[in-house]
């Protein structure tokens, strides 16, 4: 026996078998603690996404039985978002306004065939304009009006939120939006409808594929910073502050995107709300594990299992992941 070793102080007792790991595993992954987000398309046909390996464009004929399928998985959540004809596309997003635009219509559609799937329906302006921002650019066009964006958002989650939608989630980062939202929804009597708060979304270089699934990618050559409006990724203490104000301003869940090169953010924005915590596993984070695994580097399955543990293990309640579906299978 080492005399260095103290032989009453043996923690590999606690993981000497599978039964053992079991029992004492601390954090687990369950698919009800999973949001699918779905690209929905007006062509009838489904639509790869080159980009998001597995993932495609759903028709709005296709959704409601999508929603059926998760809901038999265990996957209780989606989080639709709609890929936009260009010709319906405006500077002022105006078609996000329109009572019978595609997302309002995948909305209506999985609640009259499935109403039993929860929808976190997004609010921002950015798969209906032809600049591609979340919101509407100012008089010189050179960066987005927050307070005209906000009074758009609000009009925007209404109408959603007639719809069907369970949750308005606002993904633009606009000041003070989330506060005009929940007065917007309670003065039209839309007062059990939440807010899912994307209240720690960071200027990430991670969004590439999701911006190819709905369309919002830039032309080649040219470039689209959201710096002004989105967090400075070398910013801890900042969002924070920006949770703190969604929680005072009425939010019902705050979230963090993205996840995985975000625990420290998830597990501040944990320990300092009492509320629900989301966390948005997003393309870039799905598209870089399937790249490797194509490579041989590392193994899909496993790599996406502890991914997710990581991300639950940080403080997460919900996450939303490309990963869902597949997982949920797997778990079957």
């Amino acid at each position: 026996m080492s005399e260095s070793l103290d032989p009453s102080t043996r923690l590999r007792r606690l993981r000497a078998t599978a039964g053992i790991r079991t029992m004492l595993t601390e954090i687990s992954v369950e698919p009800r603690q999973l949001i699918q987000p779905i690209f929905v398309t007006e062509s009838e046909n489904l639509e790869p996404i080159p980009s998001l390996p597995g993932i495609n464009r759903i028709p709005l004929s296709q959704l409601a039985a999508k929603c059926h399928e998760l809901l038999k998985l265990g996957i209780h959540g989606i989080a639709p978002f709609p890929k936009i004809d260009e010709s319906k596309k405006s500077a002022d997003g105006v078609e996000a306004h329109s009572s019978n635009n595609l997302a309002l219509r995948a909305i209506r559609e999985v609640k009259q065939k499935c109403p039993e799937m929860v929808i976190f329906a997004d609010i921002a302006l950015d798969p209906y304009t032809t600049h591609g921002h979340d919101g509407i650019l100012n008089s010189t066009k050179t960066d987005v009006d927050n307070d005209k964006t906000v009074a758009a958002l609000v009009k925007m989650s209404v109408l959603t939120a007639q719809a069907g939608a369970d949750f308005v989630a606002p993904s633009d980062m606009m000041d003070g939006r989330i506060n005009a939202i929940r007065k917007g929804l309670d003065e039209n009597g839309l007062t059990q409808t939440g807010i899912l708060a994307y209240s720690a979304k960071f200027a990430s270089a991670y969004y590439g594929p999701f911006r190819d699934a709905v369309g919002s990618t830039r032309k080649s050559g040219e470039s689209l910073s959201k710096a002004t409006y989105q967090i400075n990724p070398a910013n801890r203490r900042e969002s924070i502050r920006e949770a703190h104000l969604d929680d005072f301003e009425g939010a019902d869940i705050l979230m963090v995107k993205p996840a995985g090169i975000y625990l420290d953010i998830i597990r501040d924005v944990r320990e300092s709300s009492a509320l629900p915590i989301a966390a948005y596993q997003v393309s870039g984070e799905y598209a870089q594990i399937h790249a490797a695994a194509e490579k041989g580097w590392l193994n899909l399955k496993t790599t996406r299992d502890e991914s997710l543990l990581a991300i639950r293990r940080a403080g997460a309640d919900l996450i939303l992941t490309y990963f869902a579906e597949a997982f949920a299978k797997d778990r079957q």
